[in-house]
């Protein structure tokens, strides 16, 4: 696995080395203590699994407080552009983003630490996605920053009329109104 920690300190991708041969493929998706060699402790407690079409927006989500996730997230059939906003208020990368492609090809992994909103476009037909967090889901303790949201300034690869998001994430708050981390 090859961990790059990208322009924003925390958020990391990994890319696997992949083993093909005649009857296909094989790799480590993840492997504890190389993760934490690399990237630190992480103590995942869950695996979800979303399926979505083409223009679906699904973000940009975050927990708050004692809630939050840190999540590890890839694509198993597909295509997605996947978002990471940093909104720790005390970051000097506060409201700066990474985007990464992310899909069944490449099987390229995203690391997102506690303290980011995360967000993700299908850009296939269909995608399966896929990811870890360390904190189980605390309904109460939810909240969604708009997808397009001006001060982040997302540059979202498709027209927004193309856009399929959920009503929960229309109704989402600005940057400047979320309740962030400190």
């Amino acid at each position: 696995m090859e961990y790059k920690e990208t322009e924003i300190k925390g958020v990391w991708t990994l890319d696997p080395k992949v083993f093909n041969d005649a009857r296909g493929y094989f790799f480590e998706a993840w492997k504890k203590e190389d993760f934490e060699k690399h990237i630190g402790k992480v103590d995942f407690i869950q695996d979800n699994e979303s399926k979505s079409s083409y223009g679906v927006l699904r973000g940009l989500h975050y927990q708050k407080g004692e809630y939050s996730q840190a999540k590890l997230v890839r694509v198993i059939k597909g295509k997605v552009l996947d978002v990471a906003v940093d909104i720790r208020k005390s970051s000097p990368t506060f409201g700066k983003y990474v985007m990464v492609e992310l899909s069944d090809e490449n099987k390229r992994q995203f690391f997102i630490p506690r303290g980011f909103a995360h967000g993700f476009l299908v850009l296939s037909d269909e995608a399966i996605f896929t990811y870890k967090v360390d904190n189980a889901y605390a309904p109460k303790h939810e909240a969604s920053i708009r997808w397009n949201d001006e001060d982040i300034n997302i540059e979202w690869p498709i027209d927004a009329k193309d856009v399929l998001t959920s009503e929960k994430d229309l109704k989402a708050c600005s940057l400047k109104e979320a309740e962030v981390f400190e």
